[in-house]
C-alpha cells in the first residue's frame, strides 16, 4: 500500500489535531530532534557511523530515550537516492545487530517503548531532499523504508526550495510543495531546518500538518542565516509545530558557544513560542571528545572541505567548534535542565523542553 493509499484511511485534518496528552509514565523522557550516536574521536563523518561500546554507553548515560539521525544524502557526488537507500540498509543492519541497546521508531509508541525498555530509539532522518530528484513520489519509497524526518534543503539551494545561504531567498519551488503535499499524505514530519526564511514560510502554510524546525538558533538573539527569525518560529508555533535549539556555534556571534548562550536561546524560543513548541535538537553526539586539540586539526580540515563544496554556513570557522565547549559529553542534557532551573523554569516545562514537547509533536504527525 502508498503512503497515500495508507492516509486516506484516515482524514487529513487529523493530522494536524491536537495530540493526546501525555502522561506520568513520561516523566524522564529526553528527545534530542537532531543529532547521533557517532563517535567524534574516530573523525568519522556519519553521525551512525558504528555503535561501538562507548557509543552506546555514554548514550544510555545521558538519559537520551531516542534521537533523530541523519542517514543518507547531504553532499558530494554520490548519487543522492542511491545513497540513502545504501545508508538506510546500512542503519538497518546496525539496528538488528545492536537490537538490545536500540530500535527503530516509527512511531510515537516506539519512542515510549525505548523508555520503557531502556533503550535509545533511532528516528530515521534526511537533511537534504535531493534524493527526490524530480518524483515526488520517493517520499512513498522512503516513508516505507521507516524515514520519519524530512528536511526540504541543506544550507544550499535545491529543487524543492532555497536553503539558508541561498542568496535569493525565494520560497519552495512548485515540485517542493508536491513534496510537502506527498509527505503530509505520508505522515513524515516536514523539517524547515537550514531552509532560507521565506522557503520556512511558505511550507508552513501550505503544509496540511503542523511542520518542524528540528535544530536551529533564534535570529533575534544572534543574526546569523542559520538562525530563524520571530516570523518564522512565531508561525510554526501557531500551526501546531515543534522548533529544536541546538547547541551549535550560531547560539554566539562569536561562534565561541557557551551553555548560557543555549539558555538564551531556548529562553528566547519559549517566550516567541510558548512553552509547548519548544525542545532541543543538538546536532551533536553525547560521546566525550578526548583531546580537543587534535579534534580541533580534524575539524580544521573538515571545514575547509564543506566550504569548498560550497555548503558550509556564516559563522563557520576553523576555530569553532561544531558543539558548546562546557554543554558536551554524557551529562549536556542533565546540564541544560539544572540551568533551567537556575532561571527559574519549573520542572514541568523543563521536561516538556527536554522531550515532551516532540513526543507530542510526533504524535500529532505519525500518530501514537
Amino acid at each position: 500500500m502508498t503512503c497515500a493509499a495508507a492516509a486516506s484511511l484516515l482524514p487529513l485534518e487529523t493530522l494536524g489535531a491536537s495530540p493526546k496528552g501525555v502522561g506520568t509514565s513520561d516523566s524522564g523522557i529526553i528527545i534530542n530532534a537532531l543529532g547521533g550516536l557517532g563517535d567524534p574521536n574516530q573523525g568519522a563523518d556519519s553521525l551512525v557511523p558504528g555503535m561501538t561500546p562507548r557509543v552506546l554507553a555514554e548514550a544510555h548515560a545521558s538519559g537520551l530515550t531516542a534521537v533523530n539521525v541523519t542517514l543518507g544524502y547531504v553532499s558530494g557526488p554520490d548519487d543522492p537516492f542511491e545513497a540513502s537507500v545504501r545508508d538506510i540498509a546500512a542503519t538497518d543492519a546496525l539496528v538488528r545487530g545492536h537490537a538490545g541497546d536500540v530500535l527503530k521508531v516509527l512511531t510515537a509508541a516506539d519512542i515510549r517503548r525505548a523508555h520503557d525498555e531502556k533503550k535509545i530509539g533511532l528516528i530515521y532522518g534526511f537533511q537534504n531532499g535531493a534524493m527526490m530528484g524530480k518524483d515526488a513520489t520517493r517520499v512513498d519509497v522512503f516513508a516505507n523504508l521507516g524515514v520519519r524526518v524530512f528536511q526540504l534543503t541543506y544550507n544550499p539551494a535545491n529543487q524543492l526550495g532555497d536553503g539558508s545561504m541561498a542568496p535569493e531567498n525565494r520560497g519552495l519551488t512548485p515540485f517542493g510543495r508536491d513534496v510537502v503535499e506527498r509527505l503530509n499524505a505520508c505522515r513524515v514530519m516536514v523539517d524547515l531546518s537550514h531552509s532560507g526564511e521565506h522557503t520556512c514560510l511558505e511550507a508552513a502554510r501550505v503544509s496540511r500538518a503542523p511542520i518542524s524546525i528540528n535544530h536551529t538558533g533564534c535570529r533575534a538573539v544572534t543574526d546569523l542565516p542559520r538562525n530563524k527569525t520571530d516570523a518564522e518560529l512565531r508561525l510554526v508555533a501557531e500551526r501546531g509545530g515543534f522548533v529544536g535549539i541546538y547547541f551549535m556555534p550560531f547560539v554566539n556571534a562569536s561562534g565561541h558557544a557557551r551553555a548560557e548562550d543555549v539558555v538564551a536561546h531556548i529562553d528566547h524560543a519559549v517566550n516567541v513560542c510558548g512553552e509547548d513548541h519548544v525542545g532541543i535538537g543538538t546536532d551533536g553526539t553525547v560521546t566525550q571528545i578526548d583531546d580537543l586539540k587534535a579534534y580541533q586539526a580534524q575539524l580544521a580540515k573538515e571545514i575547509a572541505e564543506r566550504q569548498a563544496a560550497g555548503i558550509s554556513a556564516a559563522g563557520e570557522r576553523p576555530d569553532t567548534y561544531p558543539f558548546v565547549v562546557d554543554l558536551r559529553g554524557p551529562q549536556q542534557f542533565h546540564k541544560l535542565a539544572q540551568l533551567l532551573a537556575q532561571k527559574g523554569y519549573s520542572g514541568g516545562r523543563i521536561e516538556k523542553i527536554l522531550g515532551l514537547n516532540f513526543l507530542k509533536y510526533a504524535e500529532t504527525v505519525w500518530g501514537s
